[in-house]
C-alpha cells in the first residue's frame, strides 16, 4: 500500500529537483529523505529516481508516479473537505514569519476561540512557507512579498488571499528631529545617521538599500541586527534610526517615533493554503480569522492601508 507521506515527499521532490533541496524545503535530512524514497520505490516495484553520486533525477516511472500522487493528494483532501463536519473541528495547523507570528497570533487566537472542536498551532519560519503548504506539512502559511507578483507562484495548487499592504516606515528616537511630524522629513539629512538594517539577504535588507539609493546612498554600511525587534528596542535607545515594516510595530514600542517616508515601499502579506482544502471548514474559519485579524491591525498600526484587490 502506498504511504501518502511518502507520495507528498516525491512529489516534493519533482518540483525542487533535488533531494538536498527537499530535504531542506521540508526540514529533514537529505538522508532521511532518500531512505524514505527508496521506501517509495520497494512499495511500487518501480526505480522511481535515476541517482547518481552527485545527483538524482525522476525516471520515466516516477514521473508517472508524481502525476499519480498529485491527483491521489488532491482527491484526499477534498474527500476530508467533503465529509468534515460542517462545525469547524480538527487540529490546523499554521505557519509565519516573525514579525507577522507576534502581530497576527492574539487577533487569531480571539476569533478561532469560539470554536471549540477547533485548536490550532502557530509556528514561526524564517524561511519561505510554501513547501510546508505543499508538501501538507501545515495548512496555512503567512508569507511576505515584496515584488507584489507572488500569486503566480504556486500555480493553481495553491490559493492566495491578499491580507494586507504593510508599508516600510522610518523610525527614530522619540527625541530625534525627525520625530517632530511639523519638519519636513529631509532624508538627505539622514545620511550621516547610524543606520541600523537587517542582514544582506534579507527582504527588509533589500527595502532599506532601494531607500538609502533615493539619497545618494549611505556613507558606511550600516549596522546590522537579526530581528526586527533587536533593531527597534535600539531605536528606542538612541542608538541610531532605521527603515522597517510597519507591521513590526503593531504591539506598540515606547521610546520611538514613526515617520511616513516621501517614497512608498511596500511588502505584501498573504495567506497560503492548498487549493484543495479550501472548503475544509476548518481552514476557511481560519483564513477568515486571519482577514479579521488583518483588518483589525490595519486599524491599528502607523502608515497602513487596507489592500485594494482583498
Amino acid at each position: 500500500m502506498l504511504d501518502v507521506r511518502r507520495l507528498r515527499l516525491l512529489r516534493e521532490f519533482a518540483e525542487r529537483g533535488s533531494i538536498a533541496a527537499t530535504a531542506k524545503a521540508l526540514g529533514y535530512t537529505a538522508s532521511a529523505v532518500s531512505q524514505q524514497l527508496a521506501v517509495l520505490e520497494r512499495e511500487v516495484g518501480a526505480t522511481l529516481l535515476d541517482r547518481t553520486a552527485r545527483s538524482a533525477e525522476l525516471t520515466d516511472a516516477g514521473r508517472r508516479l508524481v502525476r499519480h500522487a498529485e491527483r491521489i493528494l488532491r482527491m484526499i483532501e477534498f474527500a476530508e473537505a467533503d465529509m468534515a463536519e460542517p462545525e469547524p473541528s480538527g487540529h490546523v495547523v499554521l505557519t509565519a514569519f516573525p514579525t507577522a507570528a507576534v502581530a497576527f497570533a492574539p487577533a487569531l487566537a480571539h476569533g478561532l476561540r469560539r470554536h471549540s472542536g477547533l485548536t490550532f498551532q502557530l509556528r514561526q519560519s524564517a524561511g519561505d512557507g510554501l513547501p510546508q503548504v505543499r508538501s501538507g506539512e501545515v495548512d496555512v502559511a503567512l508569507i511576505d512579498d515584496w515584488t507584489g507578483r507572488l500569486p503566480t507562484r504556486g500555480g493553481g495548487s495553491l490559493r492566495f488571499t491578499l491580507l494586507m499592504h504593510d508599508p516600510v516606515v522610518l523610525v527614530v528616537p522619540s527625541d530625534h528631529w525627525a520625530a517632530d511630524p511639523d519638519v519636513r522629513l529631509d532624508l538627505r539629512r539622514l545620511r550621516e545617521e547610524p543606520w541600523m538594517a537587517a542582514p544582506p539577504g534579507e527582504p527588509s535588507r533589500e527595502a532599506f538599500d532601494r531607500l538609502l539609493t533615493d539619497v545618494g546612498g549611505a556613507p558606511s554600511m550600516p549596522w546590522e541586527f537579526e530581528g526586527l525587534g533587536t533593531i527597534l528596542g535600539l531605536v528606542a535607545r538612541g542608538v541610531g534610526v532605521a527603515a522597517i515594516p510597519s507591521l513590526a510595530l503593531t504591539l506598540g514600542v515606547p521610546g520611538i517615533a514613526v515617520r511616513s517616508l516621501p517614497r512608498a515601499m511596500t511588502r505584501y502579506v498573504y495567506a497560503v493554503v492548498r487549493t484543495a482544502s479550501v472548503r475544509r471548514p476548518s481552514v476557511a474559519v481560519t483564513v477568515e480569522a486571519l482577514k479579521s485579524a488583518a483588518a483589525d491591525l490595519d486599524a491599528r498600526r502607523p502608515g497602513a492601508r487596507a489592500p485594494e484587490d482583498g
